[in-house]
C-alpha cells in the first residue's frame, strides 16, 4: 500500500520528529509512504482568522500536491479537519460568488482522502497494536479538531492501550480545550494560558509523566505551559509513542 504523508507546516517548522516518526510508524506497517515536496500550509490560520478567499490558494496548492494519491495521511487532526470539513465549503461558496467550480471540485476530489493518523491505522490498516514499545505512564488529551471535528472517538486510546509498557491513566476534564485554538491564543492570550494551566495541572494530578496528543499545535501550547511551571510532565505526540519498538526507542 502506498500512503502521502501531509506533515503539516506546524510539524515542518516546530517538531519535525513528529513526521519522522509518522514515516518510521508507517513503513514498519508496511505502507510505502511518498512526499510531495509541493505540500505547503493548508491555509487554516486564513481561514480561522476569516480571511476564506487569502485560504483559497492554499486549497489549490494542496489538492495540486496530493492528487494521484489513494491515501493521504497527516499526524493533525486539526488539518484533516481543515481538509475534510471546510475545503468543501471554500469550494462551494467561491462557486456560488460566480468564481467558477474548479475550487470546489479541487476540495471534493481531494477531501475524503485524507485521514488522521489514528483513523488510518484502525480504519484502513485495521490495526491497533502496532508493535509500539514506550515504557512510560501516558495521558491522553483529545484536540478539539479531531474529537468534535473528526469523531475519532476511543481510536487514539485503542492504539495507546496497545503499546507495551505503557500506562495509560485518565486525565481529568480530557474533553476540555486546551485553549490553544489556533488564533484563538493570539486574539484571547490570557483566557487560553488559563485554559492550558488547567489541562497542565490535570495531567499532573493524573501522575502522567507524558502528556499525549494528536495535535503538535495543542502540544507546543501545552509544552510552554509545563516548562514554565517546572512541570516533570513531558509532552509527546501519538506518532512518537507508536514510532518507538524496544529495539529503536523514542524516549
Amino acid at each position: 500500500m502506498r500512503a502521502a504523508l501531509f506533515v503539516t507546516c506546524v510539524n515542518d517548522a516546530l517538531h519535525p520528529r513528529t513526521g519522522v516518526a509518522a514515516v518510521r510508524l508507517l513503513e514498519r506497517l508496511g505502507v510505502e509512504v511518498d512526499f510531495p515536496a509541493a505540500q505547503s500550509c493548508c491555509g487554516q490560520p486564513q481561514y480561522n482568522t476569516g480571511h476564506r478567499r487569502e485560504a483559497e490558494p492554499l486549497l489549490r496548492r494542496t489538492a495540486e500536491a496530493f492528487a494521484g494519491h489513494r491515501y493521504v495521511v497527516t499526524p493533525s487532526g486539526s488539518c484533516t479537519a481543515m481538509v475534510r470539513g471546510h475545503y468543501p465549503r471554500i469550494g462551494r461558496l467561491a462557486r456560488q460568488e460566480g468564481r467558477g467550480g474548479r475550487l470546489e471540485a479541487y476540495a471534493e476530489d481531494l477531501a475524503p482522502r485524507v485521514y488522521e493518523l489514528s483513523e488510518f491505522l484502525v480504519d484502513v490498516l485495521g490495526v491497533t497494536d502496532v508493535g509500539a514499545y514506550y515504557p512510560h505512564t501516558v495521558a491522553y488529551h483529545p484536540s478539539c479538531h479531531g474529537l468534535r471535528g473528526l469523531g475519532l472517538g476511543e481510536r487514539p486510546r485503542r492504539l495507546l492501550a496497545a503499546v507495551k509498557g505503557l500506562e495509560l491513566v485518565e486525565l481529568p476534564g480530557a474533553e476540555e480545550c486546551c485553549g490553544f485554538g489556533g488564533t484563538f491564543a493570539v486574539k484571547n492570550p490570557d483566557v487560553s494560558a488559563a485554559m492550558g494551566a488547567d489541562k497542565a495541572a490535570a495531567a499532573a494530578a493524573a501522575g502522567a509523566g507524558v502528556l499525549c496528543g494528536g495535535d503538535t499545535s495543542c502540544l507546543v501550547h501545552l509544552d510552554g505551559i509545563l516548562r514554565r511551571t517546572g512541570s516533570p510532565v513531558r509532552t509527546v505526540h501519538l506518532a512518537e509513542i507508536l514510532a518507538s519498538t524496544e529495539e529503536e526507542p523514542l524516549v
